[in-house]
């Protein structure tokens, strides 16, 4: 049977989803899939995977999606990032019957992304991504989608689109924030791009961004015409968002945690979606939000969640008639509600001045950090000393390394020439020495190799020849020295 293609596509594959979950790297794992579904959402896509691993690893396929087959899960796009096409078909072709269609990322504006070349740091490179797709759209026997992010021009954004469409994507998504627009500096999703790729493009569009709440979602549909509309923050704070609910926390995060005793996942996804959840709760019961990130079993984790519920049940008995919410929420606290995340001015202004306003400290000084006191430690190193309490950070305590007379990086403490490897190797190469320390051995093999020539003159042809050989061994001998 061939495969179906743009709006079929969409419509007998994905059952004309409306609602769909992006794939969020660590938390759209099953447990949170099956929570969406269950609350609204028509389509979820699986974290994005990424290509090489996958081909390589079959942990890593097992623990990212052959474990997880679920028929409930459906229908399902597996996305991955790559960067070479025969590698991203490959591990395509191994995720293929788990799924209904393959997605490419070209949109992670992370630093992992720019480092690692792939999501939003490919989509200047035309002709890489019209070999992928091509590739792909060949050898697949389920459809290729791709979800970007949009130039800051209008025109280009929309010949972008169309360069994918004719390379053979059959559906996009449209995150409407440039690969800049990331954390405080995300700003608003521009609706007009998405709308122009709508009008400009023959295949099924997904718009992106700027998604809190049901309305949002179908104002989007109304002022852009797209197919459906996928949310990761708004999805990740209130799981029935595609419901129209606000339902309270606690109901959500008890019946998530039921279904990650079913399909269990790594601690670290589940401890992010209840600092999601609770995420303004948290704000007010801070002793609770350090519990939440020590607690290790899955046990811990329930035990807080009840805590907090406990909690916001107690607030709930003593309230007061007429009483509004704080901070300037929507909602009561304990309700799923929305996270609008400040911008850089707003941030500041929440951190005061000083950085002390609302029990926010600010930067350490170095020699604080490093006296040892776990009180003005960084998170990372109270984490480490949390996992080791013995650990110092004292830095009178840390050994102390001699350095290398050349470049200043520690030397090897049996080195003849007082260098690290990398200069005593070059040093050594360049005056035939030894150095034992490092285990280079060039004059102990040209010696060797002198010596094994003079027992071979004997049966060798005199003359310039064999002087000839000698030289070309004796440049074998030194660069063989230089490898080891």
């Amino acid at each position: 049977m061939p495969k179906l293609r743009g709006e079929a596509f969409w419509r007998e594959t994905l059952r004309s989803a409306h609602y769909v979950v992006a794939p969020m790297v660590d938390q759209s794992e099953l447990a949170w899939r099956l929570l969406s579904r269950r609350h609204g959402a028509q389509l979820c896509y699986t974290p994005m995977l990424h290509a090489q691993v996958f081909l390589r690893d079959a942990n890593y396929r097992r623990e990212n999606l052959y474990g997880e087959a679920c028929p409930e899960d459906r229908p399902l796009i597996v996305q991955f990032c790559a960067n070479d096409p025969e590698v991203f078909v490959q591990a395509a072709l191994l995720a293929q019957d788990y799924c209904d269609a393959i997605d490419l990322n070209l949109g992670c504006p992370q630093m992992i992304a720019k480092r690692g070349h792939y999501g939003a740091f490919l989509q200047e490179e035309w002709d890489l991504l019209q070999r992928m797709i091509l590739l792909a759209n060949e050898k697949l026997s389920v459809p290729i989608t791709c979800k970007i992010r949009v130039f800051p021009d209008i025109d280009k954004t929309v010949k972008y689109a169309q360069m994918l469409e004719k390379a053979g994507c059959q559906l996009l998504t449209v995150h409407g924030r440039t690969k800049e627009q990331k954390g405080p500096l995300a700003g608003v999703a521009s609706w007009e791009h998405i709308q122009a790729v709508r009008k400009a493009v023959n295949i099924p569009v997904f718009a992106n961004g700027n998604i809190q709440c049901l309305s949002d979602v179908e104002e989007c549909i109304r002022k852009t015409g797209v197919h459906g509309v996928m949310s990761a923050e708004g999805n990740l704070h209130n799981p029935a968002l595609f419901e129209g609910r606000n339902p309270l926390v606690w109901e959500m995060a008890e019946e998530y945690l039921e279904i990650v005793r079913k399909y269990p996942c790594p601690l670290s996804y589940v401890r992010a979606h209840l600092f999601k959840l609770w995420h303004h709760t948290l704000q007010v019961h801070q002793q609770l939000r350090e519990e939440l990130a020590k607690v290790k079993t899955l046990e811990g984790i329930v035990d807080v969640n009840r805590e907090l519920k406990l909690r916001c049940q107690e607030e709930i008995a003593n309230q007061k008639e007429g009483e509004k919410p704080k901070e300037g929420l929507p909602f009561f606290h304990w309700i799923c509600q929305p996270y609008i995340r400040p911008g850089p001015k707003e941030r500041c202004r929440e951190n005061g001045d000083g950085g002390t306003e609302k029990g926010v400290r600010g930067k350490r000084a170095l020699e604080e950090e490093e006296d040892g006191n776990s009180e003005l430690l960084s998170k990372n190193k109270q984490k480490k000393k949390l996992r080791n309490p013995n650990k110092s950070f004292d830095p009178s305590l840390k050994p102390k390394y001699a350095k290398c007379d050349q470049c200043g990086n520690p030397k090897g403490n049996k080195c003849v020439f007082n260098m690290c490897r990398g200069c005593c190797k070059k040093r050594a190469f360049k005056e035939t020495a030894d150095c034992p320390g490092h285990g280079l051995l060039f004059k102990t093999k040209y010696e060797k190799s002198l010596s094994w020539q003079h027992s071979q003159r004997g049966i060798q042809t005199p003359g310039i020849s064999q002087r000839g050989d000698a030289e070309v061994g004796e440049t074998a001998v030194l660069k063989e020295a230089g490898d080891s």
